[in-house]
């Protein structure tokens, strides 16, 4: 807000007001038929991706409509930042959020009142409360504008309650104003679905096309991501970029050493108070520093133009997640860099991320069908990761596109590929997955069919397969980017928990039919020299025997955890009873060997588990 807001002035033409306030000559491609159907009185949805001027979509109209524009934000700081850019484009605009104090809510309201704003931007739980529901009775509403509308349907990536306060909202009002709504990234179902909720009237729908020219896409798998970011920064010492990480340590450790080296860099994530993400934020948009390292809550109606790079340290959850944070580079048309750097913990720590995910506001009945779209989504990504084809085009396909031919100008389409036939080796891995009955995932999968000699194989039957051990010569990593390969063709299909399950696999009865596959002379290399050989920490370093043991140590775990109403791993993770279960202790001295357990936890949970590793083994 400005301290002496000023009643707006009068355009007659769209082009006049884009001309006046933000000093333009021309709209962008689909702004103006967008802004023609508003104008009209007809509801609009537009998906236009990010950069390509949705925000003026709506601006200029409210400019020209008789009343109030209403527009709906989910971010205090997105709304603040567009207020703030209004103000000084020469646009009266205010917001309503809970940063406002209950007198600059007063004045806000009276000013409204008086005719002085065009846009109001108010957050969606907002609404429906009695001071705002006041202020819409009194005053003239030509239209309610709903930004990052994929936020009110379940089925999208970013879904939040309170954006069905707006149905509520609209319902409650005399009269209905015209309804427009903006989203970057959505999927066709997303795209229905935000229809339908919202309640548009036969609206006219612009779908921009996804594709941003300017930006290179990459997907590398190198043996250090840190390595690879120190490298990359140091090869492009002038630019400004975001390094995304999936979670607050991986920020703090990237910040850290990025400080180390003496790069000028800020961090941002929700661990942080408020205070110091908003300097952090500041100092990253107005240059301060070049470089910002943070987890996906940072970047939403963030306009800086020149950011250079995106960084993904870890792979997203979902491609419209990505798209949306990977298009925060180049908003200013010039070439910029979007590189994904890929390891397969990176699933591992989503699977972890959409486990816990908060659902408390969401219907029980629609849980699990989120649950489930959440898993696809990630399979999506985790096939952006392995595919050999254009990655463009992968992006493309996803959001609906057909495009004819390659881009020839991403990090695939520049890349040098063989192509084996591994038809032979196909085979043989259906026959494996129609032995396993769709129980179980890759990893038991290949290393059934090498022949790996592992207490869990052994624990299930798989060493009884007549598939185990037919490819015993072959290397892993090929195995796996063939299984990979499977999966996107339809062989295979993965399932619930990640288990691999046949597909239609009637092509590869044909005579003729082949499956090749593409790999880098980094994918021939086999697994041991791609990284350093470590001590296996998992539970297939476990005995046959030692195996049973984990699993009654975790079955005292839950037991232990239901009594005291707390966390299993708080107790113990599994970590420390996987050590258990290979150290067998058999006394106090024994045990404050394993790792994870000290006095205090001995002292409270040692001779209970000392019980049960004595019945299990004696």
């Amino acid at each position: 807000m400005t301290n002496t807001p000023k009643h707006p002035t009068h355009y007659n033409t769209p082009e006049e007001a884009l001309k006046d306030l933000f000093g333009y000559d021309t709209f962008r491609p689909g702004q103006k038929p967008i802004i023609d159907s508003i104008l009209s009185g007809r509801d609009t949805f537009a998906v236009m991706p990010t950069g390509a001027g949705k925000s003026l979509c709506y601006q200029i109209p409210a400019m020209l409509l008789s009343g109030i524009t209403i527009v709906i934000s989910p971010l205090i700081s997105l709304m603040q930042d567009q207020v703030k850019a209004l103000n000084d484009a020469g646009v009266s605009a205010a917001f309503i959020n809970s940063a406002l104090s209950e007198s600059a809510f007063f004045e806000t309201v009276s000013r409204a009142k008086q005719g002085i704003y065009k846009l109001i931007y108010v957050a969606p739980e907002r609404l429906v409360t009695e001071g705002f529901l006041n202020l819409a009775k009194e005053v003239p509403i030509s239209m309610i504008t709903v930004d990052e509308a994929h936020c009110i349907s379940q089925w999208g990536q970013d879904f939040r309650p309170s954006y069905t306060k707006i149905v509520e909202f609209v319902n409650l009002l005399e009269k209905r104003p015209i309804i427009s709504a903006f989203t970057a990234t959505a999927t066709e179902t997303v795209r229905e679905d935000i229809v339908c909720t919202l309640g548009l009237d036969n609206p006219y729908t612009m779908v921009t096309g996804f594709d941003r020219e300017n930006l290179f896409f990459q997907v590398d798998k190198p043996k250090s991501k840190e390595q690879y970011i120190v490298d990359y920064i140091a090869k492009h010492p002038d630019e400004s970029g975001i390094i995304y990480c999936a979670t607050r340590k991986n920020v703090d450790s990237v910040y850290e050493l990025l400080k180390e080296k003496g790069v000028s860099v800020a961090k941002y994530h929700a661990g942080m108070s408020a205070a110091d993400r908003k300097q952090m934020q500041e100092d990253f948009v107005f240059d301060y520093t070049s470089i910002v390292v943070a987890t996906n809550a940072f970047g939403m109606g963030i306009d800086k133009s020149n950011v250079r790079f995106v960084i993904h340290y870890n792979m997203p959850q979902s491609m419209e997640n990505y798209y949306q944070e990977a298009g925060r580079a180049g908003r200013d048309g010039l070439d910029s860099k979007c590189i994904l750097l890929f390891s397969p913990q990176d699933i591992v720590i989503n699977r972890f991320l959409l486990e816990h995910k908060e659902m408390a506001d969401i219907d029980p009945a629609d849980r699990e069908t989120i649950k489930e779209r959440d898993a696809k989504r990630l399979q999506v990504m985790e096939r952006y990761c392995y595919t050999t084809e254009c990655l463009r085009n992968y992006i493309l396909k996803y959001f609906g596109e057909n495009p004819s031919k390659p881009c020839e100008d991403c990090g695939n389409c520049l890349r040098e590929f063989e192509t084996l036939d591994m038809t032979e080796e196909a085979k043989k891995i259906i026959n494996c997955v129609f032995e396993a009955k769709g129980r179980y995932g890759k990893t038991i999968i290949i290393d059934t069919v090498v022949g790996a000699k592992t207490a869990r194989l052994e624990e299930i039957g798989a060493t009884g397969y007549k598939s185990y051990g037919v490819l015993a010569s072959s290397n892993k990593k090929l195995l796996r980017r063939l299984l990979e390969q499977m999966v996107m063709e339809g062989y295979l299909v993965v399932g619930d928990y990640q288990v691999i399950k046949l597909g239609d696999i009637s092509a590869l009865k044909a005579s003729g039919t082949k499956v090749l596959v593409k790999i880098t002379d980094e994918d021939k290399l086999p697994e041991k020299a791609s990284k350093p050989k470590k001590k296996a920490k998992g539970t297939e370093s476990l005995t046959s025997a030692g195996f049973q043991l984990f699993h009654k140590l975790r079955a005292l775990r839950l037991e232990i955890a239901r009594e005291e109403k707390m966390p299993p791993y708080i107790i113990f993770s599994d970590k420390t009873l996987i050590d258990m279960a290979a150290k067998v202790p058999s006394n106090k001295e024994e045990m404050m060997n394993v790792s994870g357990v000290g006095e205090n936890k001995f002292a409270k949970y040692g001779e209970r588990f000392l019980s049960v590793i004595k019945e299990t083994v004696h």
